[in-house]
């Protein structure tokens, strides 16, 4: 438990920069509002840039000594990441997660916030602007799903089942090509994969029980430290290819989410077959 997080007050400044900054540019930005970053499906647009200043300024009000990582301060300042690794409290975030599908009129993204202390992920939420709610973890005390009218819902991973009968996750496109082509054709063994293009959604369906597994390649820490501990939380079994616990500080190595050790093993054998 991290008592010292004020978690409510955290969780709230995440709904203002949605009211503020977000909704009202869903489905109405105008000509150069989306600009591309790295490719065609790396998009940032004026809300996320908006949402994030909002919510560093509070942030900073809020927690005066957290260094702030923003997804949108480290593209304007690539430096800032390498300080994650060394400071002894931070706040991570990602303004909108689902750029793509934000920008597209596509009401399927959210906002994520993570909270370090020495190297660890203590604290994570993940808020739905469309749906206004939230969910939310803190190191040892398990991951609940907050509504707006307070009523709350603890969140469970589900049951195992066999391999044939998973329907899960699977970003397959930071892969290179022999990888990539190798995993499509092993997916064949599991019943169903997607990808939303949305973390933020991608970890509550997880987490309320309602997909078997989730594999990502790319580790951005504003795309999944609030989700991997909240994985944690919610019972799962989560690490990267390699078996190694996920930290704030990696940006690659993979990550793969399943209910428990076997279903992981089983998983990362048959189908995520990946160099090491």
């Amino acid at each position: 438990m991290t008592s010292n997080i004020d978690i409510a007050a955290l969780a709230n400044i995440l709904q203002e920069a949605a009211v503020v900054e977000i909704l009202p540019r869903f489905r109405n930005l105008g000509d150069g509002d989306v600009r591309m970053k790295s490719e065609a499906i790396d998009l940032v647009t004026e809300a996320d840039e908006a949402a994030e200043r909002l919510i560093r300024t509070a942030v900073e009000a809020l927690m005066p000594d957290a260094l702030f990582v923003g997804e949108e301060s480290v593209a304007a300042d690539p430096g800032l990441l390498e300080k994650l690794t060394d400071a002894d409290l931070a706040v991570v975030v990602d303004p909108i997660d689902g750029t793509f599908n934000f920008a597209s009129g596509l009401p399927l993204f959210g906002v994520m916030l993570s909270v370090i202390s020495k190297g660890e992920t203590v604290a994570g939420i993940i808020y739905d602007p469309i749906g206004n709610d939230w969910a939310l973890c803190e190191k040892g005390s398990g991951a609940w799903l907050c509504r707006p009218d307070g009523s709350q819902e603890q969140m469970f991973m589900r049951p195992s089942r066999p391999l044939s009968q998973m329907i899960g996750i699977a970003n397959t496109g930071f892969f290179d090509i022999d990888a990539r082509r190798r995993i499509l054709s092993n997916l064949a063994e599991v019943r169903l994969f997607t990808s939303y293009r949305c973390a933020a959604h991608e970890y509550r369906l997880l987490a309320q029980g309602h997909m078997d597994f989730a594999m990502y390649n790319k580790l951005m820490p504003w795309d999944h430290l609030a989700g991997s501990l909240m994985m944690h939380e919610a019972g799962a079994h989560v690490a990267r290819f390699d078996g190694s616990a996920y930290l704030p500080r990696h940006v690659s190595g993979g990550l793969l989410v399943a209910a428990d050790i076997d279903a992981w093993q089983d998983l990362r054998q048959r189908v995520f077959t990946v160099d090491d």
